[in-house]
């Protein structure tokens, strides 16, 4: 066998195979203790260890590893103790650094903390010992093989059809689209979903940290994901240059993953520079709760007044949807709401849907969606928005923003 290549995963299962044997020389293990050694050894060479089997469940969604003596799994919402182990912490670390590898992404006592992903788009955060008192630390997020599809989301009754049906025009006709909620509650999930709407001859480029979506049926695609430092000596790439590649790019549509700190004022000026259609994430607690979250994460990266980044908000993103994750475990989209404009200096919301609990049978929680208002701000001719008074406040603090101007008109 020719030693200077690599072995096929065939040839080595066979040596794996061929090395038991010669040490079981008295046959004390049985035929399927063999073969299940054997599928232990490959797989901590080859793939994910003892984690391997739980990333070939499909029914796991969420895999996490406290320390080399502590496994976790979600499975149908809720969490069980994996019986498996791994040996040592060294084990756990060689697992670790595969991974890392796997994603071009580095990790070690200078920088313990990182976010990566696995081939299949699965989300991985790693934070090592000892910023990780208990040992190392391992949290995988799964995805479906399958990119999830707003007819899914509707079989599962996480939203109406009516609201599904309101959402396809919204998209197709451009409106940039913001969507909230906490940890585990589906935004990525359901942004995957929205951008099933998106036209398929345009021009899609989608920005992230870790790359999770995805975006099936568009060909004319580009997809940018962020690169720490250090990796190989190189310089980190963050979302904020992303975004301001992106822009040079002739996007159609600009789609964030998920804005978490200053990137959020890079995203507002796109949104307000003629690029339309724009989808992005946040995490937060409510639509009201996102929109003081974005001001914070502005001054991040500029110190602005609080009335000119509202402004900007303002016109900049058009309608917010805020996803939950309720006590059974459901995801549902509990509001859908527009922004009517400024008034005194707070942003309005116009909400349109709103989920409102019934009751709760056998643990299950029942509901209905009621719509609320009638949108208010309707696209005329492509890309032109008609807001609403407080819209013109914050143009003029973008008082180089001609293009923006010359898309608005004042009701």
């Amino acid at each position: 066998m020719d030693s200077s290549r690599e072995l096929s995963d065939a040839e080595l299962m066979e040596q794996i195979e061929e090395e038991l044997q010669k040490t079981d020389k008295n046959g004390l293990l049985s035929f399927e203790e063999r073969k299940e050694y054997a599928r232990a050894v490959f797989d901590s060479f080859r793939k994910f260890g003892i984690l391997q089997e739980l990333i070939e469940d499909e029914e796991v969604t969420e895999i996490l590893v406290n320390g080399a003596d502590k496994i976790f799994y979600e499975k149908q919402g809720e969490l069980h103790l994996f019986p498996k182990t791994f040996s040592k912490e060294e084990e756990l670390s060689d697992l670790i650094q595969t991974i890392c590898a796997g994603g071009n992404r580095m990790v070690n006592e200078a920088s313990p903390i990182v976010d990566t992903r696995l081939a299949d788009g699965s989300r991985v955060n790693i934070v090592l010992q000892p910023v990780s008192l208990d040992g190392s630390s391992i949290s995988i997020r799964k995805f479906s093989k399958e990119p999830m599809n707003m007819e899914k989301l509707l079989a599962y009754g996480s939203l109406s059809q009516e609201m599904a049906d309101f959402l396809e025009k919204l998209v197709k006709a451009g409106y940039n689209i913001f969507v909230s909620g906490g940890t585990g509650a589906g935004k990525t999930t359901f942004l995957n979903a929205l951008s099933g709407y998106i036209p398929k001859d345009e021009r899609v480029i989608t920005i992230e940290d870790s790359a999770e979506l995805q975006l099936n049926g568009i060909a004319n695609l580009i997809r940018l994901e962020t690169r720490t430092a250090g990796f190989e000596g190189v310089d980190s790439i963050g979302i904020r240059e992303l975004i301001r590649t992106a822009l040079r790019m002739r996007p159609s549509r600009i789609i964030v993953g998920e804005c978490r700190g200053a990137e959020a004022i890079d995203l507002l000026s796109a949104n307000n520079t003629g690029h339309s259609g724009s989808l992005g994430t946040g995490h937060a607690n409510g639509t009201y709760d996102m929109i003081h979250r974005l001001e914070t994460m502005v001054l991040m990266g500029m110190e602005l007044p609080v009335a000119a980044i509202r402004g900007q908000i303002v016109s900049g993103i058009d309608i917010f949807i805020h996803l939950g994750r309720l006590r059974d475990k459901s995801r549902k989209v509990l509001e859908i709401a527009e922004i009517e404009g400024m008034k005194d200096g707070e942003i309005l919301l116009n909400v349109l849907y709103q989920f409102m609990e019934t009751k709760e049978v056998n643990g299950r929680i029942e509901g209905r969606w009621e719509k609320q208002g009638e949108l208010l701000h309707r696209k005329r001719s492509g890309l032109n928005i008609l807001p609403g008074k407080g819209f013109y406040h914050s143009l003029l603090f973008r008082s180089n923003n001609i293009q923006a101007i010359k898309n608005m008109i004042i009701l």
